[in-house]
């Protein structure tokens, strides 16, 4: 108890000396009535995880009540398959009374903690969480200072909070299994960033449909970059700079394939004839590319609406709840693979 009552608790001003801020800055910057410069807000940011503050988040919720709002929080509203599961998102959260507020990141670290700090402040009663950039540590443990939060899509490792993803092991393996059943042996495989659990996955499921077929992946053929157009068109420059070419390459997103796509065309050529390709997602374009892309249909509806059915469940205090929820994929048969 001495110790306890010894212990001084952290006050708005403490974040602000430490930030060498005023005091009515960091206020408006807690409150969201304000636009601070990136700098800034890591300076905020920093002094709140050092500190441990918290602010007086239960007497606002006594004096204030629920938001009736969840906060979505995404990396980028213009890739098709997060705005999917946006939509799906909002229209499950409006059929239970509550709003849906996009918080867009552009996969910066401080806009991510800026917005997790929504629950601090109570905008928002509960957060469905979405990165896909790899972690320093300091995400994790924001986020493991709060139990109104469900991750979705990928993993941040060590977060202790609801999950929901797509099977990626499973989809990589039918990617690889559809290739070879084409007659393709000098398959390649083209990831976002290592690191994160989505390209591990796939790749372990590309790894073992080839495993079980008997043939070799070439470390010159496994590549990893960013999850953009641009890196699929680099790696396909750097396939066709290889001694030995693949005939087929299966690409961790649509997304990819695109990028791959632009490759080829720079070069004179197209697919399937002069590569085989497979994505996964199953994105809205992909049925009006040229060549129309074979990819997994990752649920991206699905991923939405489970992922608000989990929070209401978080919001309605219920023990059951799963630490982690995985959702089946599906093979989507197009025109991007020529037989072999």
């Amino acid at each position: 108890m001495a110790d306890d009552m010894s212990k001084k608790r952290v006050l708005l001003s403490d974040v602000a000396a430490l930030a060498g801020l005023s005091k009515a800055t960091v206020s408006r910057y807690m409150n969201q009535s304000i636009i601070l410069p990136q700098e800034t807000i890591d300076r905020i940011e920093a002094a709140i995880r050092q500190l441990d503050y918290r602010g007086n988040s239960l007497a606002r919720r006594l004096s204030k009540g629920g938001s009736e709002t969840l906060g979505l929080v995404l990396p980028d509203i213009t890739n098709p398959f997060f705005a999917e599961l946006a939509d799906a998102a909002e229209e499950a959260a409006s059929a239970h009374g509550y709003s849906l507020v996009l918080c867009i990141t552009r996969n910066h670290p401080g806009k991510e903690s800026q917005f997790i700090r929504w629950l601090d402040t109570c905008q928002v009663d509960g957060l469905l969480f979405t990165t896909n950039h790899p972690d320093n540590g300091l995400l994790r443990k924001e986020i493991n200072r709060h139990q109104r939060i469900v991750l979705l899509d990928e993993d941040i490792p060590g977060s202790v909070v609801p999950k929901v993803f797509a099977d990626n092991v499973q989809g990589g393996r039918i990617a690889t299994e559809n290739l070879i059943a084409a007659g393709h042996r000098h398959i390649a495989f083209v990831g976002g960033p290592d690191e994160l659990m989505s390209v591990r996955e796939r790749y372990q499921g590309f790894c073992t449909a080839m495993e079980q077929a008997g043939l070799h992946v070439l470390p010159e053929w496994v590549m990893y970059g960013e999850y953009q157009r641009e890196f699929g068109k680099q790696a396909l420059e750097r396939l066709f700079s290889c001694a030995e070419r693949p005939t087929a390459v299966f690409a961790a997103s649509d997304f990819l394939v695109l990028g791959l796509m632009d490759g080829l065309r720079a070069r004179g050529l197209k697919a399937p004839e002069a590569l085989s390709l497979v994505g996964f997602d199953d994105a809205t374009y992909a049925d009006f590319t040229q060549p129309r892309i074979s990819t997994i249909r990752q649920p991206a509806r699905e991923l939405g609406r489970t992922a608000v059915e989990i929070m209401l469940r978080i919001l309605n205090d219920d023990l059951s709840i799963p630490a982690e929820t995985r959702l089946p994929v599906e093979w989507v048969a197009r025109d991007s693979i020529q037989i072999c």
